[in-house]
């Protein structure tokens, strides 16, 4: 274990989390805290009534430059680059030949024919390396491994870093730019992974514990692990890389077509022309018809949001089966949401089953546990639009 551990890499801010009482554990080859001493519940909480502050450094940060770049990237992905407005960010889907999904991420368009981009952290190697050939003939691929992400998420984070950075709170979800967060150079955009207000953070390395100490020192921030980040955000009811969206799996199948802006499906002016188009826009026709109508032959599953209608936690990995005992699916991420004060999950099932309301059942240690699909998100956001 000693040996493992040595090999994990560190953020800048690894020192402060020892300092801090975390429990710290390998998560996308870093060593990373999963939670501080006041654990995991009151973590979730505090990020939902105060300000929690997240160490999100194992991220991959990169800029895409070049007059060819919005055009470049557009091409790897189903979704509208050229026309993101500088100043504004926006939710990516990068896709292999098959329509499956590679990595999501988020690019925002600093404007001068720069884009900022922000990919997950254990994917973000093979990220790079895919981007570069693609398209790194055509701008110029520039990894910022020099480079902390700090988030700090929740109903007071506006008014806290308004107080270290006047006029921050100028912006509005998926928005963002250059500031001082109390003499500090950052860039900061109004987005997160919570499905509260907030702010995710991008600092040099060497000005990262130093952020960190500021905004831990204002009464209202506490220090927020992978634990209650993972609760976080499937109360949101986001995808995490690796449980709920893979390789295998594309954007549709995902239910994640409001990512797919109308300029890019079947009539619009830049139309396909991304990895796995033709399966995409097929899988998108078929999704779109009337309840009772969908192509399950062209779309065969869908994620979907499952509460279950017995108080037993539903785990990633449970499968899932008709009332008649017939495999309809599998739970890619589930436990008992802090917030909503109930089991909740989310996973894929066969199309026939993927509307609000339909029952079916979990086999939870061999036993059946009634559940039932809703919609998304199981709390619902509180995203700062103006």
């Amino acid at each position: 274990m000693a040996a493992a551990s040595a090999d994990l890499l560190k953020t800048p801010l690894h020192d402060l989390h020892v300092e801090l009482g975390a429990r710290m554990v390998p998560f996308a080859g870093y060593s990373m805290p999963v939670q501080y001493p006041a654990g995991l519940m009151a973590e979730h909480r505090h990020t939902r009534t105060a300000a929690g502050l997240f160490d999100i450094s194992h991220m991959g940060q990169l800029r895409l430059v070049g007059p060819d770049a919005a055009a470049a990237f557009e091409s790897l992905m189903p979704v509208d680059v050229i026309g993101l407005q500088p100043g504004k960010q926006r939710y990516g889907l990068l896709l292999n030949d098959a329509g499956g999904i590679l990595d999501d991420l988020m690019f925002f368009n600093e404007g001068g024919d720069s884009l900022f981009v922000i990919v997950n952290g254990a994917c973000k190697v093979a990220d790079i390396a895919h981007i570069q050939t693609r398209i790194g003939s055509r701008c110029s691929v520039q990894p910022m491994p020099d480079h902390a992400l700090l988030a700090l998420q929740g109903p007071q984070a506006a008014a806290v870093l308004a107080r270290l950075s006047p006029g921050i709170e100028r912006f509005v979800f998926m928005t963002g730019g250059a500031v001082q967060i109390g003499g500090i150079a950052a860039f900061a955009t109004r987005s997160g992974y919570t499905g509260e207000d907030g702010f995710e953070i991008s600092v040099a390395a060497s000005d990262a514990e130093a952020l960190a100490r500021l905004l831990l020192a204002q009464p209202e921030v506490q220090p927020i692990g992978l634990g209650a980040r993972n609760s976080l955000r499937l109360e949101a009811g986001l995808c995490l890389y690796g449980n709920d969206i893979d390789e295998g799996t594309t954007p549709v199948e995902a239910s994640l077509n409001w990512a797919i802006q109308k300029v890019r499906r079947t009539g619009g002016a830049r139309a396909g022309g991304f990895p796995g188009a033709e399966k995409i826009l097929a899988q998108l026709t078929a999704s779109t018809g009337t309840a009772g109508h969908i192509d399950h032959d062209t779309l065969t599953r869908r994620r979907v949001g499952l509460v279950a209608l017995e108080r037993v936690p539903v785990r990633d990995g449970t499968p899932l089966e008709s009332f008649e005992g017939q495999p309809i699916g599998q739970v890619t991420s589930g436990l008992l949401g802090p917030s909503v004060d109930r089991p909740i999950a989310m996973g894929y099932v066969a199309t026939a089953f993927a509307e609000p309301g339909t029952r079916l059942q979990a086999i939870v240690r061999g036993k059946p546990v009634p559940m039932e699909v809703c919609t998304l998100p199981f709390l619902p956001a509180r995203y700062f639009r103006g």
